[in-house]
């Protein structure tokens, strides 16, 4: 299986990380830097859904 963690804006980079990590500390997940493959489905799952609703949250009040 390939990995695809492409980001179409190489320079989003450092803000998608951040927003990943504001992310899964609302949710209470420890990321670290680097390699995360010892989370849970259900943690992963959970900063994943977090900042699906924080992205929607943020389209709305633009609105």
């Amino acid at each position: 299986m390939s990995k695809n963690n492409n980001i179409n804006v190489p320079e989003a980079r450092n803000a998608m990380d951040k927003f990943k990590m504001e992310a899964a500390s609302e949710v209470g997940v420890n990321l670290k830097e680097g390699y995360n493959g010892d989370l849970t489905s259900k943690q992963a799952g959970s900063v994943g859904g977090q900042m699906v609703k924080k992205m929607i949250e943020s389209y709305e009040k633009s609105l």
